[in-house]
């Protein structure tokens, strides 16, 4: 019996980005490097020898890779369920978790103005 390849999600199939160890910019490939004439959508493998770091000037080994940023962290065949949700960043599901819990505890302390 052959083995199944390990399904990837979403967030390991997108781009990864880079952030300079120097000064904290980072790459993101959907956006590219206006600065540096780099085209959205190049990923970082793929950037010239000779390109440096917009803010500080630093070479691609100064770079490390911090993954991908603003995909959804589920599978393609999950996202059509829950809601919506499963189509949410981990950031818009932090900002709706949280925001309910906050608006949850004031509706908690306006029960302290009823007579």
């Amino acid at each position: 019996m052959t083995e199944r390849p390990k399904e990837q999600t979403l967030a390991e199939l997108a781009p990864a980005n880079h952030e300079c160890r120097l000064c904290g910019y980072v790459y993101e490939p959907l956006k590219g490097d206006g600065k540096g004439n780099i085209s959205p959508g190049t990923p970082f493998e793929e950037l010239p020898n000779d390109w440096r770091c917009p803010v500080c000037g630093a070479p691609t080994k100064q770079f490390s890779n911090i993954g991908a940023s603003n995909a959804p962290s589920g599978f393609q065949d999950n996202l059509n369920y829950g809601f919506g949700v499963n189509r949410m960043t981990p950031g818009q599901k932090n900002l709706l978790i949280f925001g309910c819990l906050a608006l949850f505890f004031l509706f908690f302390l306006s029960l302290y103005g009823l007579n």
